[in-house]
This record gives C-alpha cells, sequence and structure tokens, in this order.
C-alpha cells in the first residue's frame, strides 16, 4: 500500500492540471480507449497498473524500464482485443 502511495503522489506532482480535470474508471476503460490515449494519460495509467501489480513486499521503486516494457506488452495486447477492458489486458500482462 506504501509503494501505490509513493507512485501516486509522483504522478499527480508531476501530471499535468489538464489531467486532473477528468477521472478514468479502469473497470470500464476498453483497449481501444487505452490505446486511443495521449502519451500522458497512458503514462499515468501504466503508473498505476504498475504499482497495483507489485508485490506487497516489493520496494517503494518506480522501475521505468519494467513500466515501459509491461506497457509494450499492454499495448501489444490491447491491439488485438479492443472491445476488452483494460483491467482484464492488465491481468493477463502484468499479473504473471
Amino acid at each position: 500500500m506504501r509503494s501505490l502511495s509513493v507512485v501516486l503522489t509522483t504522478v499527480l506532482l508531476f501530471a499535468a492540471p489538464a489531467a486532473w480535470a477528468a477521472s478514468i474508471d479502469l473497470s470500464d476503460l476498453t483497449c481501444k480507449q487505452f490505446v486511443d490515449y495521449n502519451k500522458e494519460n497512458t503514462g499515468i495509467i501504466l503508473t498505476w497498473l504498475d504499482a497495483y501489480y507489485l508485490s506487497k513486499d516489493d520496494p517503494a521503486v518506480i522501475d521505468f524500464d519494467r513500466m515501459a516494457k509491461n506497457g509494450a506488452k499492454l499495448e501489444q495486447y490491447c491491439s488485438g482485443h479492443l472491445d476488452t477492458s483494460v483491467s482484464k489486458a492488465a491481468e493477463k500482462v502484468m499479473g504473471q
């Protein structure tokens, strides 16, 4: 939980004010919407997902290489499964 707090705080500090105006419900977000988002929004989503799938014993470290690899896997999966929810896609790709 501490890892998630650190990641979310970091993201919020560096997020553009425009990103604060909207909310994203990941349970309703489709792969098509994810693929169509701008890089800023996908970066925020990937940061959140990366923290979500960390083990409670993992250190509170933002690993940009891991996020980039997971992001590429998620985008590749989503490109072939546009109607799938990002939550389900992330479980397949990142939940391993």
